[in-house]
C-alpha cells in the first residue's frame, strides 16, 4: 500500500511488521513529530497508536467486503522524548465482528515506555 501522501507518510511512519494480531511500526521524534518546545507531540503518538491499530485490523478483516475506523482511542503519555525514533508495538486483545480492541505500547531505542494506548476499531460493511 502506497502511504506516501497520507498522514502515515506526513509522519515518517514505517511499518516493521504486520501481522494478524500485532503490528509494530516506527515513527522518528522530529520537527515533524514534535509539538513547539522541541518534545514529541502526544498527538503524533496518539496518531502513531491509531495507525498500527487500524493497519493491524485491516490485516485480519475481509477487505473486499468489510472497512475499519477508529471508534474509540485513549492514551497515556509516560515519559518525554527530544529526537531520536520511537516504536510502537501493537497487540489484539479482542477480534470480533464488528470491534477490534488494540493495545498499543509504544517505547524509546532503550525499551523505555513513552506512551500506551488502547484503540477500538469499527469493522463495518461496505458500502
Amino acid at each position: 500500500m502506497d502511504y506516501k501522501n497520507t498522514l502515515i507518510g506526513a509522519l515518517g511512519i514505517e511499518f516493521v511488521e504486520i501481522g494478524k494480531g500485532k503490528v509494530i511500526a516506527t515513527m522518528p521524534v522530529n520537527e515533524r513529530t514534535k509539538q513547539p518546545f522541541g518534545y514529541l507531540h502526544g498527538g503524533a503518538s496518539v496518531a502513531l497508536a491509531e495507525t498500527v491499530a487500524s493497519v493491524g485490523a485491516a490485516a485480519i478483516i475481509d477487505q473486499e467486503n468489510e472497512i475499519c475506523f477508529g471508534l474509540e482511542i485513549n492514551a497515556n503519555h509516560i515519559r518525554s522524548k527530544r529526537d531520536g525514533v520511537v516504536t510502537a508495538f501493537a497487540d489484539a486483545v479482542h477480534v470480533g465482528k464488528s470491534t477490534h480492541v488494540w493495545e498499543i505500547k509504544i517505547k524509546d531505542e532503550e525499551d523505555r515506555l513513552i506512551c500506551t494506548s488502547r484503540c477500538t476499531m469499527a469493522v463495518v460493511p461496505k458500502k
